[in-house]
C-alpha cells in the first residue's frame, strides 16, 4: 500500500518539473537572454511580457472552463497533460531559439510570437495539472504531503534549469547552437515529466461536468469566498516576489557580485552556485516546514519563512561589490530556506479552499478557480516585472547591441535600482501575505467540518461559510 502511494505521489509531482522548471528558466534566464543575445532593450523586454500576459488572460480561464466541462477515459484534467507533450518540446525549442534578424521590429515581433506560443502550451498543461491538485486526495494532511514531493520535484527542477542552461550554452562556440541544444534537451524532459504524470496521476476525487457558462462574471465567482480570495493574496505575493527577484539576479551577480570578474570577460560560476543552493535549500526545508504544519499550522509555516525571506533580502542593500562569493552563498541558502515555506503553503491551501468553495457553490470549481488564479498571477507577475524592466531601463541599464561590443559592466545608477528593487519587493509583498495569514481560518478541525459537510447535507453549510 505505501509502494502504491509513493509512486502516485511521484507520478503526480512529475508534471511539476516543468512547471517549476520552466517558470526558472524563463524568470532566470530569459530576460538575460534577450538583453544580452538577442538585443533587446528592457522596453521591449517589458512590452513582450506583458502582451504575453494579456494573452494569458485569455487562454488561463478559457482552459478551465474547458477542463471543468471535459469528460474522458483519462478524467477532467490528465487527457490534456498527454495532448500537449510533443508541444512542450516545440514550444521550448522556438522560445530560446536565438533569432538573428537586422532590425529590432523583427527580431521583439519573433520573440513575442514564439513566447505566446510557448505560454499557450503551458496554460494547457499547468490549469489542468494546478487542478488536479485538488483532487488527488481528499485528507487534509495527504494533501500536504502530495504537495510537498511536487514543490520538490519543482525546486530541483529549478536548479537544473538556472545551472545547466549556461553550462549547455558554453559547451558551443555558436552560442545560437548552444541555445538550441539547450532548449531541445530540457523541453525533451519536461515533455516526458508531463506524460508521466498524465498517464499514471489518478485522482481520488472524480466529479461530474460543471455546468457554466463563459463570462468573466462566472469566472469571477470564486471571489465571493472568502478563503479563495485569502488564499489568492497569498499565493499572489510570493509569486510577484520570486518573479522580480529571479529576473534580476543574474544581473545583480554578474554586474556587482563578481563586477571584476565581468569587467575582464572571466567567466565565474558564483551565480550558479549561489542559485543552486537557494534551491537546495529550499528542498531541504521541506521536511521542516511540513512538520511545522503538522504542529502549528499553515499560515505559521508561511509567517516563519516570510519573515526570513524580507531580512535576508534587505541584506542585499549592504553587500558590497566584488564580496567574496562565500557571502552570497550564505544569502543564497538563508533565503532559499525562507522561500520554501510560503513557497510551499498556498499549494496545500488550494484543495481546502476547494472543499470550500464546493459547500457554497454546489460544484467543485476546480479549474475555474485555478484558472482565475493564473489569469491574476500572470497579469500581476508580469505588470510587476515589466514595470521592474522599465525602472532598470530608466535607470540606465545597457542592452547589447546587435552585433555591437560586448557589455561588461553596467552604470552604477542601474545596479543601485536593481539592489533597492531586489531588496524591498520581498519586504512589501511578503508583508501583505503575513498579514492576510492572519485572517485566514482553515486549519484541520475547519477542514474536517468542511468535508463532514459535503458529505452530510443535514449540516448547516451556511454556519460553517459564516465561520470562514
Amino acid at each position: 500500500m505505501k509502494n502504491n502511494e509513493l509512486k502516485k505521489k511521484l507520478a503526480f509531482a512529475s508534471a511539476d518539473i516543468f512547471g517549476g522548471g520552466s517558470f526558472n528558466i524563463v524568470n532566470f534566464l530569459y530576460p538575460g537572454f534577450l538583453a544580452l543575445t538577442v538585443g533587446i532593450s528592457p522596453y521591449w523586454i517589458g512590452i513582450v511580457i506583458l502582451v504575453a500576459r494579456v494573452w494569458d488572460a485569455i487562454t488561463d480561464p478559457l482552459m478551465g472552463h474547458i477542463s471543468d466541462r471535459t469528460k474522458s477515459k483519462m478524467g477532467k484534467r490528465r487527457i490534456y497533460l498527454v495532448i500537449a507533450t510533443p508541444f512542450v518540446l516545440l514550444s521550448m525549442y522556438l522560445l530560446f531559439f536565438p533569432y538573428a534578424f537586422s532590425t529590432t521590429g523583427l527580431r521583439v515581433v519573433a520573440v513575442l510570437l514564439s513566447y505566446l506560443i510557448f505560454t499557450t502550451v503551458q496554460t494547457s498543461v499547468m490549469i489542468p495539472y494546478y487542478s488536479l491538485s485538488s483532487e488527488i486526495t481528499s485528507d487534509y494532511q495527504k494533501r500536504a504531503s502530495y504537495n510537498s514531493y511536487r514543490l520538490g520535484f519543482s525546486i530541483f527542477a529549478s536548479i537544473l534549469c538556472v545551472a545547466v542552461p549556461g553550462i549547455i550554452v558554453s559547451m558551443f562556440g555558436d552560442k545560437a547552437i548552444g541555445f538550441q541544444v539547450m532548449s531541445l534537451s530540457f523541453g525533451l524532459l519536461f515533455a516526458l515529466s508531463v506524460l508521466f504524470t498524465g498517464l499514471f496521476a489518478r485522482e481520488e476525487i472524480q466529479t461530474p461536468i460543471v455546468q457554466t457558462k463563459l463570462s468573466f462574471k462566472e469566472m469571477a465567482k470564486p471571489l465571493s469566498l472568502r478563503p479563495f480570495r485569502q488564499y489568492l493574496g497569498m499565493f499572489l505575493v510570493l509569486q510577484m516576489s520570486m518573479a522580480i527577484m529571479s529576473g534580476l539576479f543574474f544581473f545583480y551577480v554578474d554586474f556587482h557580485i563578481t563586477k571584476f570578474s565581468t569587467f575582464i570577460s572571466q567567466p565565474t560560476m558564483v551565480g550558479l552556485i549561489a542559485a543552486a543552493l537557494m534551491f537546495s535549500m529550499q528542498i531541504v526545508a521541506l521536511p521542516v516546514y511540513i512538520k511545522m504544519i503538522e504542529k502549528k499550522g499553515k499560515t505559521y509555516a508561511y509567517r516563519f519563512g516570510a519573515y526570513l525571506w524580507i531580512v535576508t533580502a534587505l541584506l542585499i542593500l549592504i553587500i558590497p561589490a566584488n564580496v567574496s562569493p562565500l557571502a552570497i552563498y550564505i544569502l543564497g541558502i538563508l533565503m532559499g530556506f525562507g522561500i520554501s515555506g510560503p513557497g510551499l503553503v498556498p499549494h496545500t491551501m488550494y484543495g481546502d479552499v476547494v472543499d470550500a468553495g464546493q459547500i457554497k457553490f454546489k460544484d467543485r470549481l476546480d479549474g475555474q478557480m485555478s484558472g482565475f488564479t493564473n489569469f491574476i498571477n500572470k497579469i500581476a507577475q508580469a505588470v510587476g516585472l515589466a514595470l521592474v524592466m522599465f525602472l532598470i531601463g530608466l535607470a540606465g541599464f545597457q542592452e547589447q547591441q546587435f552585433g555591437g561590443v560586448l557589455i561588461i559592466e553596467q552604470p552604477d545608477s542601474a545596479m543601485l535600482m536593481i539592489r533597492i528593487i531586489m531588496a524591498l519587493a520581498p519586504l512589501i509583498f511578503m508583508s501583505i501575505g503575513i498579514f492576510i495569514s492572519h485572517q485566514y481560518k482553515i486549519d484541520a478541525k475547519k477542514q474536517s467540518e468542511i468535508t463532514n459537510a459535503i458529505n452530510d447535507l443535514t449540516i448547516s453549510r451556511e454556519e460553517i461559510l459564516s465561520t470562514l
